[in-house]
């Protein structure tokens, strides 16, 4: 689990996993992650947050426990992510369904990992992600270029 993440980088993925881990029982449900994006001014339906969770949800017993938690930030942070496992990251994170992530998705992705960004600070953060993928300059992200950006972290 996190074999190869820094101290730093673990500590980083405990705290965020503590933000959503509301009651403090090892396990992020579905309950907390909507209350988590709720208060980030991005509700999802109950159809939503099972997507997400599932995206993640390794054991299947409806939750994201830390392990699985870091395995997945872990991922994202320097392990090649499979291709299929990317398509369910990015449909989870296409909340519209229109094949791409747009600036409102990505405002709820940033806001669901930095709780602490809003305003101006918020804008800029999305901004500065999607201009980071977006190789096409069409204001949004593709799975190509979803993928292109993963694949890049991890190397």
């Amino acid at each position: 689990m996190g074999d190869k993440l820094t101290q730093q980088q673990l500590a980083e993925i405990e705290a965020a996993f503590k933000r959503f881990d509301k009651n403090g029982d090892g396990a992020i449900s579905a309950e907390e992650l909507g209350n988590a994006m709720n208060e980030a001014g991005q509700p999802v339906s109950e159809s939503e947050l099972k997507d997400m969770i599932r995206a993640v949800d390794v054991n299947g017993n409806g939750q994201v426990e830390y392990k699985e938690f870091v395995n997945m930030m872990a991922s994202q942070l320097g392990n090649p992510m499979p291709t299929e496992e990317m398509k369910t990251y990015f449909a989870s994170f296409d909340r519209n369904g229109d094949g791409f992530i747009g600036p409102d998705e990505m405002k709820c992705l940033v806001k669901a990992f930095y709780s602490n960004l809003t305003g101006a600070a918020l804008e800029k953060q999305v901004k500065s992600m999607i201009k980071a993928a977006d190789t096409n300059n069409d204001g949004k992200i593709s799975f190509e270029e979803f993928e292109r950006v993963l694949k890049a972290s991890s190397d």
